[in-house]
């Protein structure tokens, strides 16, 4: 870990890294709620004429879901979509994730979080979701780990991932630094966005994209879930320390 924080400050020219926050995406991170979003995606699509492979949902997460719809629309019908048009289809997309089991939280994430708070890090929520549903269930489901005044979510940004925005305004709203916050995420464009932000990123690979496609976007540590994050932790602490 030592090694890879060393890495970091290398590739972005940064004298001192000292944490004071982390950085959460949400779906595939706090929630296993990617493959109700993949059958989601697959299905509400279709509905339209379009294809969403059911691991494209992976592959576009973190990017918020009008500009996935205009993205698949460009790419299939050859045409740019209107804003409204897109959150129509987008409205569609969110009813059918609406039908889908309630997600459950990350294995270990609790736990995480409460190691984080007790190291007196803050916790922001960064996410390219803009379903109400799921954002007030985050906060009764990690009541006194998260707070409203440090989530962004699709409506805080007018670019979402994979630009940096999200992070970016994620760091303002804690009052840090790059060199002072860690992102964990579990997606390609989540990864890149973190980078291009020039935060330090843990890449959870809770998908079934091979962790070439997380390393190939920059992330500095890659781990295979959030429960060995939590084990890690301390670990990760401690290299913080002596790097």
């Amino acid at each position: 870990m030592e090694q890879a924080i060393n890495r970091y400050l290398t590739r972005h020219g940064f004298g001192q890294f000292c944490p004071k926050a982390v950085l959460f995406d949400m779906d595939g991170v706090i929630y296993d709620s990617m493959p109700n979003h993949a059958v989601s995606w697959h299905d509400s699509m279709a509905t339209f004429g379009l294809e969403m492979p059911y691991d494209g949902a992976y592959r576009y997460e973190g990017m918020r879901g009008v500009e996935t719809i205009k993205l698949l629309a460009r790419q299939q019908w050859g045409r740019e979509l209107s804003d409204e048009e897109a959150h129509r289809m987008y409205e569609v997309k969110s009813a059918y994730f609406n039908r889908q089991p309630a997600p459950q939280l990350m294995e270990g994430i609790r736990t995480l979080m409460q190691q984080i708070k007790a190291d007196g890090l803050q916790i922001c929520l960064v996410t390219g979701s803009g379903q109400h549903t799921l954002l007030d269930k985050i906060l009764a489901d990690l009541h006194g780990l998260l707070t409203p005044e440090l989530m962004v979510t699709a409506f805080d940004v007018t670019h979402g991932k994979p630009a940096p925005d999200p992070y970016l305004k994620g760091m303002q709203k804690c009052g840090v630094e790059p060199w002072e916050a860690i992102v964990v995420e579990n997606a390609p464009l989540g990864v890149r966005a973190a980078v291009a932000a020039q935060c330090f990123t843990v890449a959870v690979n809770t998908g079934p994209l091979p962790d070439a496609e997380l390393a190939d976007e920059g992330a500095n540590l890659i781990l295979p879930s959030i429960l060995q994050l939590s084990r890690s932790w301390n670990s990760l602490v401690e290299a913080v320390r002596n790097a």
